[in-house]
């Protein structure tokens, strides 16, 4: 936590800051909500870029602890999909897995904006479907890597009654971005700083949507707290050139500048390990030394500081919400597109693992029913926030929603403590990157970082499960290991650990969590949220627990099929996958099933 000086220091910032800056639904009844009969209820969504949960960052937030997390609902078993910005931003705005978006990179061939438009998502995603139930829809900052000076226009991204982007290749540049506003030309804003540039291009949109008369949703995406990322050929025109390109910790306004001068990486067991972890290349990181880990407690700093500009743009939001007269008919969803690491695992500065820190994230919400104070443990994903959004605007959900609906009443999120699936699907492809510093034993791209992976939360459980394109095996017990620090499929593992997880043998467990995967790999609809019912369509399974019951012993031994890749690859090539579900168990298959009762 917090140490004294630090809160000290933060309360009196924010003290400085309010006198400065001036200027439930879900499975119970599936209604949409209306806002409190106040007409239909806004929707304002911040969304951070590479914000971590585990390394403690709200807690240096005063003013969303002060607006957010005491009046609303954190949801702490958040995940994202992919701990890969362009990628998790389009499975958040789609609701839909990566693997069925196809968007999994953050630049071409693979990702960017030139492929979520050539996949056809451009009509296909959220402002779209809202502008259809009748909103207005605005949005600054960043809405996809490779959304660019050089192709906004190509064509221009569909669904905002007016939009101000934040532009690739300055995007990263904190004291040098570039917007573009509705259908005019890009504009320069050197020397000023990215996130004030972005706060009063916010307060601008809120100020057209109130004045429209109409329920509006306002997406408000700042840079922070990512890695400054520029290179002297942006500026001419270079765009694509990135073989000179510098990154350094994120910059923070001169303001902040000073804050936090003992701040820290939190020292948990996983920081920095003596001991080795997880499987594939991160099991062969060298111990970081002391100037690796000093660079590195100064890179967290710094992301602590430009977390402030974030924080006064949520006071000032919520403040200009309040004197208009909406705030008690706004949803404010608080969330970013993955999480990050430092030092855990003995990894340098970045994302893309399935680690905690990555893909563990931020997600809090206030509104109308919402209750206040609250934090919650049902499992959620960024491919529930579409469909979330969808039924706050009363619009109908689509039937190939890879994502449900999360409650947002008290009687809602009761229920789903019981009724809400356990599980989350997490997948990537490509590199694995180093936005610390950079040596000949640890570089700033590392390949062969593709992997499927899932998260299973239950009662009386906690497990990580991935399994990587060279086919090496993860599994962690969060339960007793919540550093993930001891791979149970590891050889060097198995060797000093139990045979047994759940008080059952490893092997009966593994079997139903590779066939778990086996679904989720390739779901889609509602095989992502019921991938159970895949593999018992008689619907007496819906979790883990039942899964493991001795009934379908002999059903997992005989059908249980392996998850596995054929090739590592750098973007979602289906032959390169391995086995896919539905060509092992199709349909027909499943009628001719002599053991029935194994299915149901």
């Amino acid at each position: 936590m917090v140490r004294v000086r630090d809160s000290l220091l933060i309360a009196s910032v924010a003290t400085q800051l309010q006198a400065s800056l001036a200027g439930v639904f879900g499975p119970v009844n599936q209604k949409p909500l209306v806002g409190d009969g106040k007409g239909r209820a806004n929707v304002v969504f911040i969304l951070t870029d590479d914000q971590d949960l585990h390394m403690q960052s709200l807690d240096y937030m005063p003013f969303v602890q002060k607006h957010l997390i005491d009046h609303g609902t954190s949801f702490r078993k958040h995940f994202c999909t992919t701990a890969l910005c362009c990628p998790s931003r389009v499975s958040l705005w789609t609701g839909k897995a990566a693997h069925n978006t196809n968007v999994t990179d953050v630049n071409p061939p693979h990702g960017g904006y030139p492929k979520f438009i050539s996949q056809g998502l451009n009509e296909k995603y959220l402002p779209v479907w809202l502008q259809n139930a009748g909103y207005n829809t605005y949005y600054t900052g960043k809405l996809f890597n490779w959304h660019a000076v050089d192709n906004y226009d190509s064509p221009y991204a569909a669904g905002w009654t007016g939009s101000d982007f934040l532009l690739d290749p300055f995007t990263y540049w904190y004291m040098n971005s570039t917007y573009q506003r509705d259908r005019n030309p890009p504009v320069s804003y050197e020397g000023e700083y990215s996130v004030d540039v972005l706060t009063k291009k916010a307060m601008g949109l809120l100020d057209e949507a109130y004045d429209a008369g109409k329920p509006f949703f306002l997406g408000i995406a700042p840079v922070a707290p990512h890695a400054d990322i520029q290179s002297e050929g942006f500026r001419h025109g270079k765009h694509r050139n990135l073989t000179e390109v510098k990154f350094s910790p994120p910059v923070a306004a001169p303001r902040h500048a000073h804050l936090f001068p003992d701040a820290k990486v939190p020292r948990t067991p996983n920081f920095n390990p003596d001991k080795p972890s997880g499987a594939s290349w991160i099991r062969n990181l060298r111990k970081q030394d002391a100037e690796v880990i000093d660079y590195n407690d100064h890179f967290y700093a710094q992301r602590l500081r430009a977390l402030q500009s974030v924080d006064e743009l949520v006071d000032g939001v919520m403040r200009r919400l309040d004197d208009m007269g909406i705030l008690d008919n706004t949803y404010i969803i608080y969330s970013t597109d993955n999480g990050y690491h430092i030092g855990q695992h003995r990894l340098h500065p970045s994302k893309q693992c399935s680690f905690e820190e990555d893909i563990n994230i931020p997600l809090i919400i206030r509104g109308p029913g919402v209750p206040k104070g609250f934090t919650t443990d049902i499992v959620t994903a960024h491919t529930d926030l579409a469909p979330t959004i969808l039924q706050i605007a009363g619009a109908p959900l689509r039937d190939d929603f890879d994502g449900l609906e999360i409650p947002l009443t008290q009687a809602g999120l009761n229920q789903a403590k019981d009724e809400r699936h356990e599980h989350v699907t997490v997948e990537h492809w490509g590199f694995g990157s180093n936005e610390g510093l950079v040596f000949d034993f640890y570089p700033r791209l590392r390949w062969n970082n593709t992997y499927k992976a899932m998260r299973v939360v239950g009662k009386s459980y906690n497990l990580h499960y991935q399994v990587w394109c060279n086919n090496e095996h993860e599994l962690h017990d969060l339960t007793t290991d919540p550093g993930q620090m001891v791979n149970l499929l590891h050889p060097e593992e198995k060797k000093s650990t139990a045979v047994t997880l759940l008080g059952l043998p490893l092997d009966k467990v593994v079997q139903r969590l590779d066939s778990l995967l086996f679904v989720l790999k390739s779901c889609r609809a509602q095989s992502c949220v019921h991938p159970w019912q895949a593999l018992h369509p008689g619907g007496s399974v819906e979790t883990l627990q039942d899964a493991l019951s001795p009934r379908f012993d002999s059903f997992y031994a005989a059908k249980a099929e392996s998850i596995r890749f054929d090739r590592c690859e750098d973007g979602y090539i289906l032959d390169a996958e391995g086995p896919q579900y539905e060509q092992e168990f199709p349909e027909s298959e499943l009628r001719t099933i002599s053991n029935w009762h194994e299915w149901t």
